[in-house]
C-alpha cells in the first residue's frame, strides 16, 4: 500500500465517520457487486459463428480504431486486460453468436458444448457468465421481425434459438457457481406506422410463452426481456415496447431489463427502478450512455450513472437487481472503453454507498428538506476520490489513470499486431 494514499483513506474516513458511514464496511460490501461486462465491445458486436453477416436488428457501430478481436482467444485476452485493471471479480456477458466451436451449428441448433471454452476460462478466473440469444444479424430476421414474424416457421426458428439459449445459460450457472441472467432481446418492429399493432404483439406473446414453457432451476439461471424505443428501420412501432414487457414481465414473474437507452431522451432509468421493484423479483440493468438515441456511448460518470447508483443504494436493490454494461464504440481503444465504463460504474455505487442515506431520509421524513439539500449537495465534495483510490490499490489494480499506460503498451504490443478480421476467416 503507498502511504499517501493510505493517509488520504484514513483522513477520508474519519470524514464520513462523522455521519455514521463505516467505510471499511462500505468497500466489503462493493467488493462483493459484480458487474456483468459485455463482450460485444470488443470485436463491434460480430461473433464469431456468422462473421461475414452484416450488422441488423437497428444496431449500428461506427469507428475503426485498430485492434478489433477477431478470435474467442483474442476476445478472451482483451477481457484478462481489462479485468487485470477492473478492481473486484465480475462477470462477462456473451451474445449466442459468440460461440467457440469448430463446428457451423446454427442458432437453433446451439449447445453448451459449444461454449465450453468459455466457461473454462471463467472457471478458471473465478468469472460468471451471462447469456443473450441473438435474434439479429441473421437471414432468418426477415423484415425486422423474429419472435413476432407473421411465418410460422420463422418464429419456430427464433423459438428454437432462445430455448437453446436458456439450457446454455443454465448450464453457465450449474458449472460456475454463479447464476446465470439470460436476456431476450429481439429487434421486431416496423419503419412506418403499422396497420395492426396488436396482432405482432400477441404472436410475440406466444412464442415467448412457449420459450419460457421449460422449468430451469433458479439457483443456475433467470429469465429477463428487454424493451427498446425503437430502432434503425423500426422507427414507427416495436413490437416489444417497455408497457409489453412490463406487462409480460410482472404476469409471468420475469426480472425486467432497463437499458439507459431504451427510452425516450427525456426519460431515465433511475426513475423507474423503485416502481418496478415494487412488482417484480428482479432487475436486469443494462447500463449504457445514449446520445440523441440509444447510440450506447461508453459510460462516463454522469448524473444519470449516479443517479441509478443512489437508487439502488437508497432503495436497497442490490442485492435483486443485476448490473451489466451496453455499449460499443469502435472510435477509441476497445479495452480501455470497457476499463473506463466498468470503473465508472464501480465508482457510482461506491459514491452512492458514502452518502449519508438514512440522515437524509430522516430529514425528508421530517420535512426537513434544507438539510436533505444542504447535505446533498455538501457530500458531493466529500473525498469519495480517496476511498476509490485506497480500493483500487488495496484491489491490486492501477490506481487513477495509471492503467492507461498499461492499455498503450498492450495495444502497442498486441493491439495492432493484429491484421483484419478477413485475414483470419480466410
Amino acid at each position: 500500500m503507498q502511504e499517501p494514499i493510505r493517509q488520504s483513506y484514513e483522513a477520508a474516513k474519519e470524514l464520513y465517520a462523522q455521519h455514521g458511514i463505516d467505510v471499511d464496511q462500505v468497500l466489503r460490501e462493493l467488493e462483493k457487486l459484480k458487474i456483468s461486462v459485455h463482450c460485444w465491445q470488443g470485436d463491434d458486436v460480430r461473433g464469431f459463428l456468422f462473421q461475414d453477416q452484416a450488422l441488423t436488428g437497428g444496431i449500428s457501430v461506427t469507428g475503426n480504431y485498430p485492434g478489433a478481436a477477431r478470435t474467442p482467444n483474442e476476445l478472451r485476452s482483451d477481457l484478462e486486460k481489462a479485468f487485470s485493471l477492473i478492481p473486484g471479480k465480475h462477470k462477462v456477458n456473451l451474445h449466442a453468436i459468440y460461440a467457440d466451436t469448430e463446428e457451423k451449428p446454427e442458432l437453433d441448433e446451439l449447445e453448451p458444448r459449444h461454449f465450453q471454452r468459455w466457461v473454462d476460462w471463467a472457471r478458471e478466473r473465478g468469472l460468471g457468465l451471462d447469456f443473450n440469444p441473438t435474434c439479429f444479424s441473421h437471414e432468418m430476421s426477415k423484415d425486422g421481425l423474429t419472435l413476432s414474424h407473421p411465418d410460422p416457421a420463422v418464429r419456430r426458428f427464433w423459438i428454437d434459438h432462445c430455448k437453446a439459449s436458456r439450457r446454455i445459460g443454465a448450464y453457465f450457472g450449474e458449472q460456475l457457481g454463479q447464476t446465470c441472467v439470460t436476456n431476450v432481446w429481439v429487434p421486431d418492429g416496423y419503419k412506418d406506422t403499422p396497420a395492426d399493432r396488436m396482432a405482432p404483439r400477441k404472436r410475440l406473446k406466444a412464442s415467448l410463452d412457449e420459450v419460457f414453457a421449460e422449468k430451469l432451476d433458479p439457483s443456475h439461471h433467470l429469465d429477463a426481456v428487454e424493451s427498446k424505443l425503437f430502432g434503425l428501420g423500426s422507427e414507427a412501432y416495436t413490437v416489444g415496447s417497455h408497457e409489453f414487457y412490463m406487462g409480460y414481465a410482472i404476469q409471468n414473474h420475469k426480472m425486467i431489463c432497463l437499458d439507459a437507452g431504451h427510452f425516450h431522451p427525456t426519460e431515465v432509468i433511475s426513475n423507474k427502478l423503485s416502481s418496478l421493484a415494487l412488482y417484480t423479483s428482479g432487475i436486469l440493468l443494462h447500463v449504457s450512455r445514449p446520445m440523441r438515441w440509444d447510440s450506447d456511448h461508453v459510460v462516463v460518470m454522469d448524473d444519470e450513472l449516479l443517479d441509478i447508483g443512489r437508487e439502488l443504494v437508497r432503495s436497497r436493490l442490490l442485492d435483486t437487481t443485476h448490473i451489466g454494461l451496453d455499449f460499443f464504440d469502435a472510435s477509441i481503444n476497445r479495452v480501455a472503453a470497457w476499463v473506463i465504463g466498468t470503473r465508472n460504474t464501480i465508482k457510482a455505487l461506491l459514491r452512492a454507498m458514502l452518502e449519508p442515506v438514512e440522515a437524509l431520509k430522516k430529514a425528508e421524513l421530517d420535512g426537513d428538506f434544507t438539510t436533505r439539500l444542504a447535505l446533498t449537495e455538501e457530500f458531493k465534495s466529500y473525498p469519495f476520490g480517496a476511498v476509490w483510490d485506497y480500493y483500487c490499490d488495496k484491489s491490486g489494480v492501477p490506481v487513477r489513470e495509471n492503467w492507461l499506460a498499461e492499455v498503450k503498451t498492450y495495444e502497442q504490443n498486441v493491439l495492432l499486431k493484429r491484421g483484419s478480421r478477413a485475414s483470419i476467416v480466410n
